[in-house]
């Protein structure tokens, strides 16, 4: 539903925005210069240049074979970013702390997490290092929640814990129409997240609501809160599921002998 409005945000400031379609072909003419892009629709469009903006894929190639929980998704950890092994064993000596790392977040049910953002890199290491030096009574636990943020035609845009694992959302405070407002997202009746356009003020109060477990919709006491607000589908896309990473395969059959093993696809 948010990315509807940052959708029609764009097109208001005269941006072409094409979802659900890829470039197939790149266009060029005799003398090498980019003329026009082919698309996966059948439509074409015109350029002279293309910016090739594919996303980050996490390095974990160099650490096949190693003993180690990896894979597409990143290196598995707890959340003291000790490296769980292919068995699921933690480890005492092999830490991991950002976009690779997987680690398990109390507050979303211990769900495994890969946050990409460089404000979770220099918190999680943070963590890392202080647990690789500390006594182990002393541990710390990596719990921050998730934060981002960024600008679009003078819009601020913040958001803070994970929208994706919502079922519902809702206007808390402003207006939509003015492209100031506050989104919270809730799960089972529990608030996990909430974005906001133009009201980044409110987001650390909002913040503190979800590390506290409360409940959604949220309580803001009336500051401005629309009269009206209902909550809706979140309208989340179903989580991808990456089919080409290494599977498990247990052997042995004593409980005390039994091992995993990664079976990588080809």
């Amino acid at each position: 539903m948010i990315g509807a409005v940052a959708a029609d945000m764009q097109r208001e400031h005269g941006v072409d925005l094409r979802c659900g379609v890829t470039v197939t072909r790149l266009e060029g003419d005799t003398a090498g210069r980019l003329r026009r892009a082919h698309l996966s629709d059948g439509s074409t469009v015109d350029a002279e240049v293309a910016v090739v903006a594919l996303g980050a894929v996490r390095n974990t190639e160099w650490l096949r074979d190693c003993g180690l929980a990896v894979g597409d998704w990143g290196v598995g950890c707890d959340a003291g970013c000790r490296v769980f092994d292919v068995n699921g064993v933690t480890t005492d000596d092999v830490f991991v702390a950002g976009d690779v790392a997987r680690f398990p977040h109390p507050l979303y049910d211990y769900q495994f997490l890969a946050l990409e953002h460089w404000g979770n890199a220099v918190a999680q290491a943070q963590v890392a290092a202080h647990n690789m030096v500390c006594a182990p009574a002393d541990r710390w636990p990596h719990q921050a929640v998730p934060v981002f943020w960024s600008a679009q035609f003078g819009t601020n845009i913040k958001s803070v814990g994970v929208p994706t694992l919502a079922d519902q959302v809702v206007i808390a405070q402003g207006s939509v129409a003015q492209r100031k407002f506050v989104a919270a997202y809730g799960d089972r009746g529990r608030l996990v997240a909430a974005v906001g356009f133009d009201q980044g003020k409110w987001l650390e109060s909002y913040q503190s609501l979800i590390e506290t477990g409360a409940p959604f919709p949220p309580d803001v006491h009336g500051v401005d809160e629309p009269t009206d607000a209902q909550p809706v589908s979140a309208q989340i896309p179903d989580h991808t599921t990456r089919n080409r990473h290494a599977t498990v395969a247990v052997t042995g059959h004593d409980p005390s002998e039994r091992r995993a093993e990664l079976l990588h696809l080809h």
